[in-house]
């Protein structure tokens, strides 16, 4: 009988040592060693794509590689025009976020198209799944449900099922004989996301992956499941909120830069085609608050920013939805370009709605709602603020500039603050800004602290 020996695996890079360490030695990470059992599989067979020999390349045929439109336009948008046969994408998320009501309701609009779609559920069971299905409005018909953990049992499954679209929720709870370890462990993930990579490019149907994610918000499992598949999803939102956002990190037929911006409702997830309209133009703003307009892809998006500035001599600095680098940056830019001082102050920033932004054209927008906060002085009404902050107090214009303040003019914003070298608006009330303090001046911050926050 084959001896078993216990190693230690990184979860993060899938390294193997004898001995227990607080730090992997090949990738550096802290706390991610985990003991595992392995030893020799006679069973254990290579996996690998077959293809159908040399080819030259230009005699290859793309009338496969056609994306098939989920019916879901937000994520169509993200995908570049839907699922392409043949592909692996992996869906990422926290719990809750509502990765299984998203692949559910694209399997109802697949199976709507016509297309033979399965559904391999390991956390839940077929009633569970039926009961989701019903609550949500979702039309079953056309969707077949395989409740198994064995993976190997799932694929005697697929092959016989052949089906068009094939969800696996989740990745992390499928186990093969053939990999060591239990459901979940490095070996188990890569070695299952191997062979339904190799299902989907033999087969050809597209494979979708559920996949968790770790309390820092990376994809759990071994790096490797994020290199061997061509999609990788994250789906991004606070559960308190409706809103969720949709990015891709990794998109081999398509940009990453697009972002799908959904409503989470009793009636499952809801394209938010309009995301700006969600931001409400009030007659008078209120201190620390400033509207920004930013683009998420290619679309322009109305954002709130709210800041709050309170005497305290900690100064902690907590956001929500922001880089808390960003807003650190932003805070020293307004104390050495801005004459704005933060000093004994607890500094407090979010993005309204649950939106997280990452674009540098929300700086302008973050820094007038501190200024703003910290003087207790509301910015002019129907004032929206586009631009990049640099470190010499510059503002500098963003590649949407131009469309994020004409999606602001088109919804009634009447004094819009952008970059002086950048773009206007044609026949719009853009005031062009070369400074910060430019910016602090055109949006009627410049004057003494009020006395609440003096």
């Amino acid at each position: 009988m084959a001896k078993t020996a216990i190693v230690f695996e990184c979860t993060h890079c899938g390294a193997q040592t004898p001995q227990w360490h607080g730090r992997c030695s090949d990738c550096g990470t802290w706390g991610s060693l985990e003991q595992t059992q392995v030893g020799p599989v006679e069973s254990e067979q290579h996996v690998g794509i077959t293809g159908e020999g040399v080819v030259p390349l230009a005699e290859v045929s793309l009338l496969d590689a056609v994306p098939t439109p989920t019916g879901m336009s937000e994520l169509d948008r993200v995908l570049s025009g839907g699922l392409v046969p043949g592909s692996v994408t992996v869906l990422g998320g926290e719990p809750g976020i509502g990765k299984s009501t998203m692949t559910l309701q694209m399997l109802g609009s697949l199976a709507a198209l016509g297309h033979r779609c399965l559904l391999v559920c390991g956390e839940e069971s077929p009633k569970q799944v039926k009961l989701r299905a019903d609550r949500l409005g979702v039309n079953t018909a056309g969707i077949s449900v395989l409740g198994a953990t064995s993976l190997a049992h799932a694929l005697d499954q697929i092959s016989a099922f052949s089906p068009d679209v094939v969800v696996v929720d989740s990745i992390q709870t499928m186990a093969h004989p053939d990999c060591a370890g239990v459901p979940g462990s490095v070996a188990q993930v890569a070695g299952c996301a191997q062979r339904l990579t190799a299902l989907a490019k033999n087969s050809g149907p597209a494979v979708v992956m559920v996949g968790h994610v770790t309390k820092e918000g990376s994809l759990a499992g071994p790096r490797v499941l994020e290199h061997v598949v061509d999609t990788v999803l994250a789906f991004e939102g606070d559960r308190t909120q409706s809103v969720r956002l949709l990015r891709a990190h990794k998109h081999r037929f398509g940009s990453t830069h697009e972002v799908g911006i959904f409503s989470m409702g009793t009636a499952g997830l809801l394209p938010l085609c309009q995301p700006s309209g969600s931001t409400e133009r009030g007659e008078q703003p209120r201190p620390g608050s400033v509207i920004g307009a930013v683009t998420m892809g290619a679309r322009p998006v109305l954002i709130e920013v709210q800041a709050l500035v309170t005497p305290s001599p900690a100064a902690r600095r907590m956001s929500q939805g922001i880089d808390a680098g960003r807003l650190n940056m932003i805070i020293a830019i307004l104390e050495q370009h801005g004459g704005v001082d933060f000093a004994a102050c607890d500094v407090y920033a979010s993005v309204v709605g649950g939106i997280r932004v990452s674009a540098p054209d929300a700086d302008l927008a973050l820094a007038l709602a501190l200024a703003s906060a910290r003087r207790g002085r509301s910015v002019w009404a129907g004032l929206a603020a586009c631009g990049e902050l640099d470190l010499v107090g510059d503002v500098r214009p963003t590649s949407g500039s131009e469309r994020a303040l004409a999606e602001a003019q088109r919804l009634g914003y009447t004094k819009l603050l952008g970059s002086k070298s950048g773009v206007g608006v044609e026949d719009s009330p853009v005031i062009q800004i070369a400074t910060l303090r430019d910016a602090l001046r055109s949006a009627g911050l410049v004057g003494p602290l009020a006395a609440s926050v003096s």
